[in-house]
């Protein structure tokens, strides 16, 4: 299986190499595969998670070798990541958290943009490809410093970060205008998520082609960004089933906090795949756009973008439920190009019944308030000694009416981001007086807490900014003009 096409239907079916190289269509539409492959999860049992990741690169990626993919793998999850499991599970009470913060940017976004830069640069090898490629990518939080470290004095590329001024916590803010490389730079934006990430997408259709220049994204709109998500899904199940705690073929649900619905995509593509998955449990903070819109069939981005204490769930245009539509829609791209269009001009759209029973057959919805969330903290905290984020513990909120509506529900939360993160949310939730410098205050929560600072977010305080700049959504194209000769120096 190799060939991918636009949910759209308008551009030409490509492979593995130029979905890759290409990141979104054409037509505008993301790269789906003609068919969905399938593998049996008893196969897997046994391996190690770089192993369970290369085989199911395999499946999706059938162009490229499989010992090149198990050496990508190899790299990416022992030399990326500072626990040996890479996304260990944890018992949390009757339930599961699946800890996927333990890469470089102690985010989730690692487990994927430690893989994007190899597939890519093999990509361009085997396409022969001679124009470098820049990486242009929107960030609510995470996947900008992710994508950066990912990328950085990758030979051939080069990557702008464009983020939300106000929009992002100081230590991911802190990321991204610290990084190193010689072909990388971030720059804010005045306005939100969903400003910087329609600005990007304009300026694919906008912008000329440059000689010797081609543009791509490691936004999870890419498809290698979303497919290594998949691996986790897999190897906490497999880990379960290797621990006892599940039996072979018993199903199990997955609660997911998500904003641009990559992530939970993810899952719902390793249950198509054949994994035991019953429920897709989607939480959002107050913009609950994928929540009112997974319960009505509605979806409706004419709202005001509410700043939460779970910024990298703060998103009203989810990308990748484009690509879950055009599942439900019975792979029709037409009624994909209908939705889309009636979104761009009037800001909302209403799926037909067909597509929502479909949905609604995998997936629930809930979504929760800043209030409940922190409650949640210093809860789980208190009772357990575990300590959670704050977009975890939104989602974490869903424990207990999904035990209420589902007797005997098997769970497993996916912790997305280190709770040293976000340390103005955890000292509210706990009680903690922040200190006037950000690193005495994660100093103060890893005291309180007896719990460790990841090393990478330490190393930050004695980081020298590099990246000020600061520009209207308007100007992004033009800005990437300005700049893309400075990034693609290697």
């Amino acid at each position: 299986m190799s060939d991918f096409i636009s949910t759209r239907g308008l551009a030409p079916a490509v492979n593995a190499f130029w979905a890759i190289i290409n990141g979104l269509a054409q037509d505008g539409g993301l790269y789906v595969p003609v068919s969905l492959p399938a593998i049996d999860h008893k196969s897997l049992m046994g391996l190690s998670y770089h192993e369970i990741a290369a085989k199911i690169l395999k499946a999706w990626f059938n162009d490229y070798d499989e010992n090149i993919l198990l050496s990508m793998c190899t790299k990416a999850y022992t030399q990326h990541f500072y626990h040996s499991a890479v996304c260990p599970v944890k018992k949390l009470n009757d339930s599961w958290v699946v800890e996927l913060y333990h890469g470089e940017t102690c985010a989730f976004k690692d487990v994927a943009l430690s893989m994007l830069p190899q597939l890519l640069a093999f990509a361009r090898a085997q396409t022969k490809m001679q124009d470098k490629v820049l990486i242009l990518t929107a960030t609510s939080g995470d996947t900008g410093s992710a994508a950066m470290n990912g990328f950085k004095d990758v030979d051939g590329t080069g990557i702008i970060t464009f983020f939300p001024e106000t929009g992002v916590s100081p230590l991911q803010k802190r990321q991204m205008v610290c990084m190193e490389g010689k072909n990388v730079r971030a720059c804010a934006v005045r306005g939100n998520f969903d400003d910087c990430q329609s600005a990007v997408k304009r300026a694919f259709a906008e912008l000329p082609k440059a000689p010797g220049v081609s543009y791509s994204s490691a936004n999870s709109i890419n498809i290698a960004r979303l497919v290594p998500q998949i691996s986790y899904y897999f190897s906490t199940y497999l880990t379960l089933l290797e621990r006892g705690e599940l039996k072979s073929g018993e199903k199990l649900s997955f609660i997911v906090p998500t904003g641009n619905f990559g992530d939970i995509l993810a899952g719902y593509y390793a249950k198509r795949m054949g994994l035991p998955i019953e429920r897709l449990v989607c939480v959002s903070n107050a913009n609950r756009v994928l929540t009112d819109f997974i319960e009505t069939g509605f979806y409706d981005r004419r709202r005001a973008l509410q700043k939460t204490c779970s910024p990298s769930m703060d998103i009203l245009i989810s990308s990748n439920l484009e690509r879950l539509l055009y599942c439900a829609s019975q792979n029709d791209p037409q009624r994909v190009r209908a939705y889309m269009s009636e979104l761009s001009q009037n800001g909302c759209y209403q799926a037909d019944e067909s597509a929502m029973r479909f949905i609604r057959e995998s997936f629930d919805a809930y979504s929760f308030m800043d209030e409940q969330a922190l409650d949640c903290i210093k809860h789980c905290f208190s009772e357990t000694g575990y300590l959670m984020d704050p977009h975890t513990a939104t989602a974490a909120c869903a424990l207990k009416p999904l035990k209420e509506k589902y007797p005997g529900i098997k769970l497993a939360l996916l912790s997305t981001a280190s709770p040293y993160k976000f340390t103005d949310a955890m000292c509210r939730a706990l009680k903690l007086t922040p200190r006037a410098d950000v690193f005495d205050t994660l100093r103060a929560l890893e005291d309180f807490s007896k719990t460790s600072i990841p090393s990478p977010l330490m190393r930050l305080q004695s980081a020298k900014e590099r990246f000020t700049d600061v520009i209207d959504s308007s100007a992004l194209s033009q800005y990437v003009k300005d700049m893309q000769n400075l990034v693609l120096t290697i």
